[in-house]
């Protein structure tokens, strides 16, 4: 007899109706399933800072990071619990991942890359029902910090490509404007990820395996398959989670993980740069 297929993963919308009874949840779940992929949605890039005196790039970079995460708000934010092999916490018979929709991006009032918007819209993110329904960020934020998942050393965070990611996420947490200098953010990463990782610095120590480009590439070159709608991101940060135990698996990356915790690939798109934290 053929053995039934296994149960589909479930992608859990979190808006202001359900969102204390989804964190209830995530609560009694974190100290068995302590690893954390995440992944933001965010109106894009809109600023690009300038300095008049010779700055390290990463530092410039952050500069850039930090006036567009002051200005802007997080649209959505996804969260993918495993423990070590990978196996995601089950949660009314499925395989769970958790994505939370804000309602602080008003389409009408604030600014925004239109290119970015057009590509969230194109790909089934509704932003006048965030508006409407959506999760307060001051809610979240004070859910998030009594559940065990922040400021926690036995929980590993994992990202790809995270500068955003912990810059929207840390604004959040905080409600205040992330710090002027790149080693302050870094000193606040730390206090609040004490453990992480960056899929996209992680591709740089896999030898022989030419591995290069974004989130999608990456998981091709792994043969690792999308559920859920891309560019949304409680399926961007499944596919973070899986490209990574992925890659602890086949043994692809050669040298002690504990050696990049703390590690994030560079704050702009364009350039190979590192903020050690």
């Amino acid at each position: 007899m053929q053995d039934p297929s296994p149960p589909s993963i479930n992608i859990r919308e979190v808006w202001s109706h359900n969102l204390e009874s989804e964190f209830s949840l995530i609560r009694d779940l974190i100290d068995d399933f302590p690893f954390v992929a995440m992944d933001t949605e965010f109106p894009g890039v809109t600023i690009r800072v300038l300095f008049p005196t010779p700055v390290t790039l990463s530092h410039l970079n952050y500069q850039t990071l930090r006036a567009n995460v002051d200005l802007l708000h997080m649209i959505q934010l996804g969260l993918a619990f495993s423990d070590e092999n990978g196996t995601l916490p089950v949660i009314e018979g499925s395989p769970s991942v958790w994505q939370f929709n804000f309602r602080e991006f008003n389409l009408e009032k604030d600014i925004f890359d239109p290119e970015s918007i057009k590509l969230l819209n194109d790909h089934g993110i509704d932003l006048y029902k965030h508006h409407t329904y959506g999760v307060d960020a001051g809610q979240f934020a004070e859910l998030l910090m009594s559940s065990g998942v922040v400021l926690n050393d036995s929980v590993v965070w994992i990202t790809f490509h995270g500068g955003y990611d912990f810059g929207y996420l840390l604004k959040c947490l905080t409600a205040n404007k992330l710090p002027e200098t790149l080693e302050g953010f870094a000193e606040l990463s730390r206090t609040f990820f004490p453990v992480f990782y960056d899929v996209k610095h992680l591709m740089r120590y896999c030898p022989g395996q030419g591995f290069h480009g974004g989130l999608n590439r990456l998981s091709d070159a792994l043969s690792v398959e999308r559920v859920g709608i891309c560019h949304q991101a409680g399926s961007d940060a499944l596919l973070t989670l899986k490209c990574f135990v992925e890659m602890l698996e086949k043994k692809y990356v050669t040298v002690p993980l504990e050696k990049y915790s703390g590690v994030l690939y560079g704050t702009g798109d364009d350039y190979l740069q590192v903020l050690k934290v």
